[in-house]
């Protein structure tokens, strides 16, 4: 495993709560981070602010609104034409529940828009960024997912009826794990691992603040996830571990059709028909 002064991490959704502040440690320990966000005046800000603080100039902003599968893809050639290498992906990015009987929401391409940012978003920029990560392996893939699951309805994948934005988030995370264990399978033997976890439960986030109708407030501080992220990203002991779950920083069980291997199969055939992978 090489120094983390030699590293080039990317961790989308970085400009605020979790992916902030793992950033913003990353830099100071001295690893190149490409930061993403979706505003481009916060970004330049967050970037300034982490730079000043950290003394690091080998920080990196990258726009990208990844509702946009085509904004997902620009961000992946972007990376890979201005990096020659790529140690760790964490595909942190994602948008939470805001309150019962919300309005079904779509994304650029017509997807639910939980589905589609928290779930197509990194399983499309994972894919992409791959052969990079190949190319520098060993190299990992780090999905940043959820304790709150619930098992997907290929019947109504996208909750075309009966909408809930809670059970959205809730299956959007439950696909991201199916995913990891997919893609650990797919990848094994190459230097590229692939795993996920709950950071923290209900840190002091954002997405935790505007879901005020699901959630009571902050229960763990943000430090708590960081410390389970940045394990995933650095220790050495987890070079080789692959296609696991994590609750902070304890191998755990996930939803059981996380272990199903026909569910997993069938979900990345629909993955790979919504983003258009041959």
């Amino acid at each position: 495993m090489r120094a983390l002064q030699d590293q080039v991490i990317l961790i989308t959704g970085s400009t605020d709560g979790l992916g902030r502040l793992v950033a913003t440690h990353l830099a100071q320990q001295g690893a190149t981070v490409l930061m993403h966000g979706r505003d481009p005046a916060k970004g330049a800000e967050v970037l300034r602010e982490i730079v000043q603080a950290t003394q690091n100039p080998r920080v990196r902003y990258y726009n990208a609104d990844l509702a946009s599968l085509q904004e997902v893809r620009d961000l992946a050639l972007r990376i890979r034409l201005n990096q020659p290498r790529l140690d760790v992906v964490v595909n942190n990015a994602g948008i939470g529940p805001v309150a019962p009987g919300l309005p079904r929401r779509l994304s650029a391409d017509g997807y639910e828009l939980l589905f589609a940012v928290n779930y197509l978003a990194g399983f499309l920029l994972a894919r992409e960024l791959l052969p990079l990560l190949q190319h520098s392996a060993p190299a990992r893939i780090i999905n940043v997912a959820s304790i709150g699951q619930q098992t997907l309805d290929f019947d109504d994948l996208q909750l075309d009826h009966n909408y809930d934005d809670a059970r959205a988030y809730r299956q959007s995370k439950l696909a991201q794990i199916l995913d990891t264990f997919t893609l650990a399978e797919a990848l094994a033997g190459s230097g590229v691992t692939v795993n996920c976890l709950h950071p923290a439960t209900l840190m002091a986030t954002k997405m935790v603040s505007e879901g005020s109708g699901y959630f009571p407030g902050a229960k763990t501080t943000t430090e708590q996830g960081a410390e389970a992220l940045e394990r995933l990203i650095c220790a050495p002991e987890l070079q080789r571990s692959t296609g696991l779950y994590y609750d902070g920083v304890r191998e755990a069980q996930a939803n059981e059709q996380a272990y199903d291997a026909t569910a997993r199969q069938r979900l990345l055939e629909i993955s790979n028909r919504l983003c258009n992978i041959t």
